[in-house]
């Protein structure tokens, strides 16, 4: 870890941070309208930075400049001008085209437990790119799914394919969550597991044994198989630590790979970072999850009354549920919220066919019952790419876990009503009362549609989001459907910025619904 008080320029340190004890970092700017780029990444848990800046002392400049040390004991105690300040567990950065010179101080605390991070301060952020670009679509794609494997794809990181530096892509997988950083990942994992070496051509796809690393397995544990075999280190027992249920492996330049050793009928949470190589500073690609298949004797998924059910279709493919009410019963709703594209139900009671639709959004079918009734769902995804659906089956009306929604979820935005620092906006609710949360974030002016259909993951709850984007959160509703539209001035904005606006409606079970993004942009001149 690094100990010393004093970023240096352009590379990135590694530091450790005790619950609630403030830590100061320093670096000095020498000449005015310097570029300065500055990441923190929190490794394992949320932390609260801030930037600020101080003049340097007169004395400071020239042949005879003081340490920075010296310079720093005289001014330490006084407060900087703040530039940015930042909580949350995201990685973050602050960058300037044109700094004034001067002290930096970066202060840094974490209010949640004993934790480590990284920082990295650059005066030279164009030519450095010590991290690797993502490519212009940086999802990771699920290509095919089996019981025990699943094939992932993404994009090449365009300083492998245009600038030629040495990328080496690694994948995490896990039964729990996405992660944000690489170094998040090497927090939760044991540093004897951290590394796994890239599988050499011509041995079989088999890139680790899970039974190692907590995910159980029908096979002995004590066999190891493909490029393991050689490896004593990964086939120790360590039953003094407790195992996680994670796993890395880097997979040298490769553009798709495929996870083997994996339980059936089992959620994994899949990341990938690209990591370069010459610095081992990495990127997050944008995370995925997907199912593993059942075995081949459960082809149909059990529905159980008033719960929902997460359910991941490959593209074109198809799945396949049951629900068979325990209680007699006079009607079944049924509500499907599909995260992604369209995706087609079908229903039959008893092998009649009773309903099939095209389902954006979240969409409710309310069906006649019959006692002793059985309902096989047959659920068909996109041709366009994986799709990812709840649903949720009861014959108790009154349990709904899905917010109800109006049937036009835009956002409206008032053009006679911007100025250089707000946007007004309206949406429309429901006789339902239900709590709406508006968040803002700030885009680019070349910001397009097809970018903003590849984000509408409707599944993505205001969890995901930064704290710093959130609006506001209010309730409202109207017993007059005509009037149930609510209306928001947002303010604090920057002239001539682009902006995208999302509501997200939650429901009484805490399941939320976003409303089609809104591209807004503020006045340049008022």
């Amino acid at each position: 870890f690094h100990d010393s008080s004093v970023i240096p320029d352009g590379a990135e340190i590694s530091s450790y941070l005790f619950r609630d004890t403030p830590k100061r970092y320093f670096f000095v700017v020498e000449e005015d309208n310097t570029p300065l780029a500055v990441t923190v990444t929190p490794c394992d848990a949320p932390l609260e930075w801030k930037l600020s800046v101080q003049e340097l002392p007169e004395e400071a400049s020239g042949e005879g400049s003081e340490p920075l040390e010296q310079q720093k004991q005289q001014i330490t105690n006084e407060e900087g001008t703040e530039l940015f300040s930042y909580k949350g567990n995201d990685v973050e950065y602050f960058v300037s085209s044109s700094s004034p010179s001067g002290l930096y101080q970066l202060d840094l605390l974490s209010t949640e437990k004993d934790t480590h991070f990284k920082v990295y301060a650059t005066t030279t952020p164009e030519s450095d790119q010590p991290y690797p670009e993502l490519p212009y679509d940086p999802r990771i794609d699920v290509t095919s799914l089996g019981r025990t494997t699943v094939t992932l794809a993404w994009k090449p990181s365009p300083t492998a394919s245009l600038l030629k530096q040495p990328i080496q892509y690694c994948i995490v997988i896990n039964k729990e969550h996405n992660f944000k950083s690489l170094c998040a990942v090497e927090a939760k994992l044991s540093s004897d597991d951290a590394f796994m070496m890239a599988p050499k051509p011509g041995l079989d796809f088999s890139p680790f044994d899970f039974a190692h690393f907590g995910f159980p397995s029908d096979n002995n544990s004590g066999k190891e198989r493909g490029f393991l075999k050689s490896s004593s280190k990964f086939g120790r027992q360590t039953s003094s630590k407790p195992r996680v249920d994670l796993h890395k492996v880097c997979v040298g330049n490769k553009n798709i790979f495929t996870v083997s050793d994996l339980k059936p009928d089992t959620q994994y949470y899949f990341d990938m970072f690209a990591v370069n190589t010459n610095t081992n500073m990495s990127t997050a690609y944008v995370g995925t999850f997907a199912r593993t298949k059942e075995e081949a004797k459960q082809k149909t998924v059990e529905l159980k009354d008033g719960k929902v059910t997460d359910v991941f279709i490959k593209r074109k493919g198809a799945k396949f549920l049951r629900f068979a009410p325990v209680s007699s019963h006079q009607k079944v709703t049924f509500s499907v919220h599909s995260c992604l594209d369209a995706v087609q139900i079908q229903v039959r009671r008893d092998g009649k066919l009773l309903l099939s639709q095209n389902v954006e959004g979240v969409r409710q079918f309310q069906l006649r019952g019959k006692a002793k009734a059985k309902y096989l769902i047959r659920l068909k995804g996109s041709k366009k790419g994986a799709s990812m659906l709840k649903i949720l089956a009861t014959t108790r009306p009154n349990k709904q876990s899905f917010p109800s929604l109006p049937e036009d979820t835009r956002i409206k935005a008032f053009d006679k009503l911007r100025t250089c620092s707000s946007v007004t906006v309206a949406w429309l609710g429901t006789q339902e009362r239900n709590k709406f949360c508006i968040y803002k974030r700030e885009v680019d002016d070349n910001y397009n549609e097809e970018q903003k259909r590849r984000e509408q993951n409707q599944c993505l709850g205001p969890d995901t989001r930064k704290k710093s984007e959130k609006v506001l959160c209010k309730y409202f509703h109207s017993q007059n459907i005509q009037k149930a539209v609510t209306t928001e001035t947002i303010r604090g904005l920057q002239p001539g910025k682009s902006y995208l606006l999302d509501v997200y409606v939650i429901g009484h079970g805490g399941h939320s619904v976003k409303y089609q993004s809104k591209l807004v942009k503020t006045r340049k001149f008022c």
